[in-house]
């Protein structure tokens, strides 16, 4: 919890340059990650337990969990609309100018749109539950339970984008851990309840999981309520010391709420668009092409529309963070007309989005069969899907960086052209890919999709800012050969262990993966300090920890 010490000091006109930056993009990013990845991690953590509880329907109790998260995902797009990204980023832009009071103004507006569509869509939602389904009556109560957290999610994510408009990163980080802390608790109470103890259905059980992000919702809701009433008092002594030179009636508030707004989906909306298609059209191109049973459909959806995802969004949240962090400071920028500021920006980010995302992305797809095994079981097919899915991971993780890069620097438009762009790929692919390629036919387009974006992106992003491409390259070649090393040495290292003992049990597979983990983090942190990546990258207190370490 932020102490008062620690609250947003917003009665100073902030002047930054590009080290001040480069500091907020460090330290934002660390917050982000930190709360992104602890919540993704408690996210999987909880499949342990509830698999083991589900017994002989898991499988199709996770497909139908992944099916309904899926459309909650899309009606939670639909939801916020991308109104919390422009708050943030309009706030920070407003900031900059010292213009508090219009920023306080953008954020009542905007809780008053986001309860309105959070209204709306939740009813939407509750009452085309049967359409939805698409046939599947299990899927009904599923879709039903999920509407209700659209009541809260919209105002909570308005208030995380308060927070972030003025660089604290520490609310949304720490909101985010505490929803998915009460939201787990309530899924592992709920499902032992049922399954356990009262011996119920598995349908009822996953019902009673899916609502459980109503009640994470309300937690991290009654959080950030609380932090925002500490500091009205200073908001109010900031308003009354803003320059107040500029007029901006309620109506172009609006306007520019909603102009801003629609291209903030692409980040929220882009990966859960593609898995959107996959639900609706993998199962009838697989029963079209194998003639599958029901739950030979459930069992291949969920390898990698549910049970690989899971774990590839922990690392796709890396890059996820990165691009919440770097939306306002370049508006910042932007507004300040500090074009060289821009640039470093750009650098910035994108060569720490390589040095942490390749490791981290080659090193889940080394540790890939422990892994999947840690948390659904040994599955030979299952370890494959992870491991593809994980090299796919890195592409989507640079193109929700340089979708955020591009919304920073109000180049909507082109971003959005892009991503339709990548999505005909996909789309005119998908149906030959799943035939070719069955289960991973969806993760291959995918990937093609967001690479065709991003090419687009990066070339755009140089011909608008001539950002330092030959430092980029070097310095990404550089990490990717690190990177590499690392993924050698933990594959060999999981072959050796499997050869003196067969990990075929979550408890073996756990002592696998954390001795390969710990070795994959022991070789890539080694190579990055000897060789100074680090200190480029993270500052000179990293110089510090290679002298602790006794690394010359």
């Amino acid at each position: 919890m932020m102490s008062e010490e620690k609250q947003p000091d917003v009665r100073t006109k902030p002047k930054q340059d590009a080290n001040s930056d480069r500091k907020s993009l460090l330290v934002g990013s660390a917050w982000m990650t930190a709360g992104s990845i602890i919540s993704r991690v408690l996210g999987a953590i909880y499949v342990i337990p509830w698999g083991i509880w589900m017994g002989t329907h898991y499988h199709s109790a996770n497909a139908l969990f992944g099916r309904g998260y899926n459309i909650y995902s899309l009606f939670l797009i639909i939801s916020t609309v991308g109104i919390p990204g422009a708050i943030s980023k309009q706030i920070s832009h407003y900031n900059s100018l010292n213009e508090y009071g219009i920023s306080r103004r953008l954020f009542y507006q905007g809780l008053m749109l986001m309860g309105g569509m959070g209204v709306v869509t939740a009813g939407v939602m509750y009452l085309g539950a049967p359409v939805l389904a698409a046939g599947d009556p299990r899927m009904i109560p599923i879709i039903r339970s999920l509407s209700w957290p659209l009541l809260l999610i919209p105002p909570l994510s308005i208030l995380r984008g308060y927070f972030q408009g003025f660089a604290e990163m520490a609310p949304s980080a720490i909101s985010q851990l505490l929803e998915q802390v009460a939201r787990l608790v309530y899924i592992l109470g709920a499902t032992f309840a049922i399954m356990k103890v009262m011996g119920g259905n598995y349908i009822d059980a996953v019902s009673q999981s899916t609502f459980a992000a109503f009640i994470g919702a309300a937690a991290g809701l009654v959080y950030l309520v609380y932090l925002y009433m500490r500091q009205i008092s200073r908001m109010n002594a900031a308003i009354a010391q803003s320059d107040q030179s500029l007029t901006v009636s309620t109506r172009q508030i609006i306007t520019d709420i909603i102009r801003q707004a629609a291209p903030f989906i692409i980040l929220d909306a882009s990966i859960t668009l593609y898995q959107f298609f996959d639900q609706y059209t993998f199962n009838p191109f697989m029963d079209m092409f194998y003639k599958l049973t029901r739950d030979q459909n459930d069992y291949f959806f969920q390898l990698f529309g549910f049970n690989s995802n899971k774990l590839v969004m922990i690392i796709v949240s890396l890059a996820a963070s990165m691009a919440l962090t770097v939306v306002p400071l370049l508006s910042a920028a932007q507004a300040r007309n500090d074009m060289k500021s821009v640039r470093e920006q750009i650098n910035n980010t994108l060569e720490l989005f390589f040095f942490v995302m390749l490791p981290s992305s080659l090193g889940m797809a080394a540790v890939a069969q422990p892994l999947n095994t840690v948390f659904y079981k040994y599955d030979a097919m299952g370890t494959m899907v992870l491991q593809f899915n994980s090299y796919i991971a890195i592409i989507m993780g640079l193109f929700t960086v340089l979708a955020a890069i591009l919304q920073g620097v109000y180049l909507n438009k082109q971003a959005i052209r892009y991503l339709l762009y990548g999505a005909i790929f996909k789309i005119t692919l998908q149906y030959s890919f799943v035939y070719y390629f069955g289960v991973f036919g969806p993760l291959a387009t995918t990937g093609i999709g967001f690479l065709v974006s991003c090419g687009f992106m990066i070339a755009l992003l140089y011909r608008d800012f001539r950002f330092r491409m030959g430092d980029l390259i070097r310095g990404t070649t550089e990490i990717l050969v690190y990177a590499t090393i690392m993924f050698a040495v933990v594959t060999l290292a999981v072959f050796l262990m499997n050869i003196v003992f067969p990990a075929r049990d979550r408890m073996l597979a756990m002592v696998e993966l954390l001795l390969a983990a710990g070795l994959g983090a022991a070789v890539y942190g080694y190579l990055v300090l000897r060789f100074r990546v680090a200190d480029r990258l993270l500052g000179a207190r990293v110089a510090g920890i290679r002298r602790r370490l006794h690394i010359k």
